[in-house]
């Protein structure tokens, strides 16, 4: 009985681990062999991020330039364009309760970015999107420490606001790079 056991439990997993084999995971960036037999891979080092106006925007580039190019800073000669606008909103969670007591309030920093990634020699749109980061912060009665408070929230969702849009253009250029 034990050895009938033992036999189909073997049988049960060699059948688990052949279905298995046949799925395909691979990082994202990963070096793959397309169907010609030449190597490609996304080339987010090629992405020129075109400047932007307000100063958590430029917090955003800059993240996201370090992020595309691993801290080299901007392509020499891009072989494409990223225009990003980033949009700034700045909520009340909760409002003072007892007006006597020195009870914070909570706020929310929301950033909406909206990237168009362009061919850099024809100008023609390749890839587009938009992504959106909230982070919260507390506003004690202090001004000077609510504002400190509030622009620490905006370099947070920043940062968090460049690696999901590196993510997206990843995928967009993964997208371009299969077809």
């Amino acid at each position: 009985m034990a050895l009938m056991v033992r036999a189909s439990t073997a049988i049960a997993a060699a059948l688990m681990l052949a279905g298995v084999s046949g799925c395909t995971v691979q990082p994202l960036l990963a070096t793959h062999v397309e169907t010609f037999g030449r190597a490609s891979t996304p080339s987010l080092s090629s992405i020129f991020v075109n400047p932007v106006a307000t100063r958590y925007a430029q917090e955003v580039r800059n993240e996201l330039i370090f992020l595309l190019n691993g801290g080299a800073g901007q392509p020499a000669a891009p072989r494409y364009k990223l225009d990003l606008s980033v949009a700034l909103s700045v909520t009340s969670a909760a409002e003072i309760q007892i007006a006597r007591e020195n009870e914070p309030t909570a706020g929310t920093v929301t950033l909406t970015g909206i990237y168009r990634l362009t061919d850099a020699a024809t100008g023609q749109p390749v890839a587009q999107g938009r992504r959106q980061v909230m982070s919260a912060f507390d506003r004690p009665l202090q001004e000077f420490a609510v504002l400190r408070a509030q622009r620490d929230a905006e370099d947070r969702a920043a940062r968090e606001l460049a690696e999901q849009l590196r993510l997206a253009v990843a995928q967009d250029m993964a997208r371009l790079n299969l077809r």
